[in-house]
């Protein structure tokens, strides 16, 4: 394996790595409670808040997958699909943390039900894990866009040789070559 074929599997294991992870901190936080309250006994997850959360990681997921099987313009279109899916994600992120989202989820399954103003905080560390994970699926679309076709496809290793491009020999060895294969390498047709 020459060294280029060497960092392109390693660029390519890293962004697998990195796009993974991505979309498990999105599935992670999805299903963590993103709000605390005084006294309420149900408190909303992030599935609750945004229910796109866990379909678009798991999507992200299939999607990163689907970039190690494909080549070429599906690979990109992949790509594509995943940044989308990324995106999306961090929009629902963004909305689901926001202060009015929680507040009609909180009413609408009757915890504050009870008269006064509403007492709730929100917990910090979920929605920015999964607004990370969110940018980490991102970023991987646009990589798989922008360098997916560097990297090598599943069945690369089980290829032909016959359908891999051979170095040309020089001189004495391109003559020996032709003698193997039966040509006259003097012949000058």
């Amino acid at each position: 394996m020459g060294s280029g074929q060497g960092a392109g599997r390693r660029e390519l294991w890293l962004w697998l790595a990195l796009t993974a992870a991505g979309c498990l901190l999105v599935l992670l936080a999805a299903g963590r409670p993103w709000v605390e309250g005084s006294g309420e006994s149900a408190v909303p997850t992030g599935g609750d808040l945004s229910p796109v959360l866990t379909p678009l990681a798991l999507a992200g997921l299939a999607g990163a997958v689907a970039v190690l099987a494909t080549r070429g313009a599906g690979r990109r279109v992949v790509g594509v699909l995943l940044a989308l899916c990324g995106a999306g994600a961090a929009a629902a992120v963004w909305g689901a943390a926001g202060e009015s989202g929680i507040e009609t989820w909180l009413r609408e399954h009757n915890v504050l039900a009870a008269a006064g103003p509403p007492e709730w905080d929100l917990v910090l560390a979920w929605p920015l894990a999964a607004g990370l994970g969110a940018l980490l699926m991102l970023a991987g679309g646009v990589l798989a866009v922008a360098r997916g076709g560097r990297w090598a496809g599943m069945s690369d290793r089980y290829e032909r040789a016959a359908d891999r491009p051979r170095a040309q020999p020089d001189g004495d060895r391109a003559l020996w070559d032709a003698l193997d294969r039966g040509d006259d390498p003097t012949d000058s047709r």
